[in-house]
This record gives structure tokens, sequence and C-alpha cells, in this order.
């Protein structure tokens, strides 16, 4: 009877093994759920990033206003007539080359000097926020925008 009992725990064993461990088992089964899951979030994100692509381009293709925001953007140009302000955070040095032309016009001319010497020095001007030189934008001419430097 135990011989009985141990030959058909063996075969039981025998018989479970492919359904557990085996090439078509519960853990490949498990795997590839799991895999396939994962697949399906790629191609979700995927599916969004082309709707987001096909709806750009048919703005280009149709519209004129995405094009000009990208002449904006990433190319910098503006439309003829309009005046660029590139206003720097405070406690900014202004890039190096830049013309302060706007800054020496706002400025009072220095006031000519007595026989007497001054009993101190001249104050220093206040501070106040640096920014970039304004420059008009060019003459009106046949292209609508002009880069920006």
């Amino acid at each position: 009877m135990r011989l009985l009992f141990l030959v058909l725990f063996v075969l039981l064993g025998l018989i479970q093994y492919p359904l557990w461990l085996g090439k078509g088992g519960w853990f490949k089964v498990w795997d590839l759920q799991r895999q396939v899951a994962e697949q399906h979030e790629t191609n979700e994100g995927l599916r969004a990033r082309n709707a987001a692509l096909e709806a750009e381009v048919r703005d280009l293709e149709v519209g004129s206003g995405a094009i000009e925001e990208r002449a904006r953007g990433e190319l910098g140009m503006m439309r003829d007539g309009e005046v660029f302000v590139h206003i720097l955070p405070q406690n900014t040095q202004p890039p190096a080359g830049a013309s302060l032309a706007a800054d020496a016009a706002a400025k009072p001319a220095a006031p000519a000097r007595t026989s007497a010497p001054a009993a101190r020095p001249p104050a220093a001007a206040p501070a106040r926020p640096a920014a970039a030189p304004v420059r008009p934008a060019g003459s009106p001419a046949a292209s609508s925008t002009t880069p920006r430097h």
C-alpha cells in the first residue's frame, strides 16, 4: 500500500511539473501577461505622441499661426515694426558687447566744472535694473519677419 501511494504521488508530481514549470506553464503565462501589459502601456504613450504630432502637422499645413509661433520662438524672428525688449532679472549684467545707447541718451550731460574744487565727490547714480538695448525693427521690407539678436 505504501508503495502504491508513493508511485501515485510521484506520478502526480510528474503531471504537475509541466503545468507549473514547463514550456507553457503558469509561470511562463504570468510572465507573458506582464510583458503584454507593459507593451500596452508603451503603445498608449506612443499613440498619444503620434496624435500630438499629427495635430501639429495639420496645424502647420493649414494655419499660419503655428508657423509664426515657431519662427518667433525657435528662430527669434519678429514682425516689421515690432520692438524687442529683453528685461534682465535684477542684479544681472547685460551681455558683453551690448550697446547701451538708450541708457547714454537718457542720462543728462555732465555739469561743467567750475574753478573751485567740489567739497565732496559726486554721488553715484542710483542703481536701476539692467536692460538689454532696445533695437527698433528694420525698415518695412518684403519679408514679414526679421531675425533678432
